[in-house]
Parts: C-alpha cells; sequence; structure tokens
C-alpha cells in the first residue's frame, strides 16, 4: 500500500462541506452543544448536522458527551486525538482566505467562484 492512500484516509474524514466547518467551530469555540452547533452553522439541517457529528465521533475526532438530566443535555468537543487536525484544518482555512484574495486580484471583487462556475456552464 502506497502512502497516497493514507492521504485518502486522512481526506475520507474531511470530505464534505459541513465537516471543516463542523471542526473549525469546535476548535475555536471548545465545548458546544448541539443548538449552539446548530446557530453557528445556520444553513447545516439538523439531520446533516447529527450525521457529521457521528461520523467525527465515530472517528474519534468529536467527542459527544450525554448528561443524564431533564432536559438531556449534549455537548461535543475536540477529542485529544482530533486535536491533532488544529494544525492542518488552520492551514486549509488560511490558504482558503489567500486563494480569495488572490481571485479578488486576478478578477475583482464582485467575480466570484460561483460566477466562474456558471460562466463555465454556460460554453
Amino acid at each position: 500500500m502506497s502512502t497516497f492512500c493514507k492521504f485518502e484516509t486522512a481526506l475520507e474524514i474531511l470530505v464534505g462541506k459541513w465537516k471543516p466547518v463542523i471542526l473549525l467551530r469546535l476548535f475555536s469555540n471548545g465545548t458546544m452543544r448541539f443548538s449552539e452547533l446548530q446557530k453557528a452553522i445556520p444553513d447545516i439541517t439538523k439531520k446533516m448536522l447529527t450525521q457529521q457529528l457521528r461520523e467525527l465521533e465515530y472517528h474519534d475526532i468529536v467527542h459527544r458527551e450525554i448528561y443524564r438530566q431533564i432536559p438531556p443535555k449534549v455537548e461535543y468537543s475536540i477529542t485529544e486525538y482530533g486535536k491533532g487536525m488544529e494544525p492542518i484544518l488552520q492551514a486549509l482555512n488560511d490558504w482558503g482566505v489567500a486563494h480569495i484574495e488572490h481571485l479578488n486580484e486576478l478578477y475583482g471583487t464582485n467575480h466570484s467562484v460561483e460566477s466562474h462556475r456558471n460562466d463555465a456552464m454556460e460554453k
């Protein structure tokens, strides 16, 4: 098995629109309740947030703490193991910010990535 296969394994954990967003929220805010995550990521559905958190929990990136009380309380946090991903996510986030700035320099601030996709699809 080559080294590149390990890269694919790492990407599986981050694949999708929401996992990096969830992780960045947890890294910056620490422990969060489900409702706090929903408010922090308003475009995600409850079902999708639940699914993504469960996958991250399966990979031991996110810890889910259930408090047996009424009403029940559930909190999510980054595991010790998951904290190793912070520099990777921060680097990706920083590169994304720099890339947007680069595109703005090339095409101007009114030309978004979405408009480029639409232009390409029309051709």
